[in-house]
């Protein structure tokens, strides 16, 4: 077995927030080790255009702006481990970390920074076509589609707010769903009705999303109605995938308190876990925003908390030290 690789600071993630909690850690000379996990970079690595991260006024490229945070974490002292970790030991400090390949990281404190994924159809259209006309983030991509139509498949929460959003770009919204009522909050269902931009398919699955060819990207989406089984098309320009998301936590299940949908649960206002000196930030204690910009803000939190953190158990000991002497 490898010798253990130590840090005062271990990251699991490199996305967004793992990457800020690393910029931050090691400014403070903490000399953080980011494993980056089976997807280095996140979710922003599989986006293309990405128009509303502050600071740049032209449209910027997700896979860019990862490799730029990346550079920026190695620069101020961030080691970066390209790892997949299989098991996580939570039990006392320090806490560990083991890769697939047995080589095993140590950290006086533990960031969480895995992620959510969103749920997908699974359709190879639907593959083929993500970020050309095919998206499962509104608020991140519904600005490219003013006074387009455009079209969201869910029949929850996720699905109804996406829909009532993008009102704000398009005129002609049209929500699929497979059942003939919602799941979604009465309130967001009364807001939905109420809205003469939306209307609604009811009892519609989606067979597959339709390519124009060339650089046409997504022109529509083949349905099947799933009382009757008929087909049907519906011309869209972008279509909008709402069926939820699902945080990467199955490596801290029923080692770390999770939320019933496997969301890590953190102090309010902080990114304290349940576990001194184990701290999450980004989409996977954050079912709400799920935003790039407030990810990066939860992992500059996740660094602070920890280096307080540290900072009290350095004081502690200290005095203990006195104490005996």
């Amino acid at each position: 077995m490898a010798d253990i690789m130590k840090t005062r600071m271990l990251i699991l993630g490199s996305g967004p927030a793992g990457l800020s909690a690393a910029i931050y850690g090691a400014r403070a000379g903490l000399k953080p080790i980011v494993v980056q996990g089976i997807q280095p970079g996140g979710q922003l690595t599989t986006t293309t255009d990405v128009e509303n991260y502050p600071g740049f006024r032209d449209v910027i490229q997700g896979p860019w702006l990862m490799q730029e945070m990346e550079a920026q974490a190695v620069h101020v002292g961030t080691r970066m481990i390209y790892d997949h970790i299989v098991e996580a030991q939570l039990d006392s400090a320090p806490f560990r970390l083991i890769g697939d390949g047995g080589q095993v990281y140590e950290g006086d404190t533990l960031v969480i920074a895995t992620g959510a994924q969103a749920r997908w159809l699974g359709l190879p259209s639907e593959d083929a076509l993500k970020g050309k006309g095919v998206s499962a983030c509104a608020t991140c991509d519904g600005f490219f589609y003013r006074g387009k139509k455009v079209a969201v498949i869910g029949g929850g929460n996720t699905a109804v707010e996406e829909a009532l959003y993008l009102t704000n770009h398009s005129d002609d919204v049209t929500l699929i769903h497979r059942r003939d009522r919602l799941r979604a909050e009465r309130i967001l269902q009364e807001r939905l009705h109420a809205n003469p931009k939306i209307k609604v398919l009811w009892n519609k699955r989606v067979e597959q999303f339709v390519d124009g060819g060339g650089n046409a990207g997504l022109v529509a989406i083949d349905l099947v109605d799933t009382v009757t089984g008929e087909p049907s098309t519906l011309a869209v320009d972008g279509g909008f995938v709402a069926i939820g998301h699902h945080p990467a936590t199955e490596l801290f299940r029923g080692k770390l308190e999770l939320d019933d949908e496997g969301y890590v649960v953190v102090e309010t206002g902080s990114t304290r876990t349940a576990i001194p000196g184990v701290f999450a930030c980004g989409d996977v204690q954050d079912k709400i925003y799920r935003q790039a910009v407030t990810a990066a803000g939860t992992g500059c939190m996740a660094a602070l908390d920890a280096e307080r953190y540290l900072q009290e158990l350095d004081f502690e000991e200290r005095v203990e030290e006195a104490e005996a002497a």
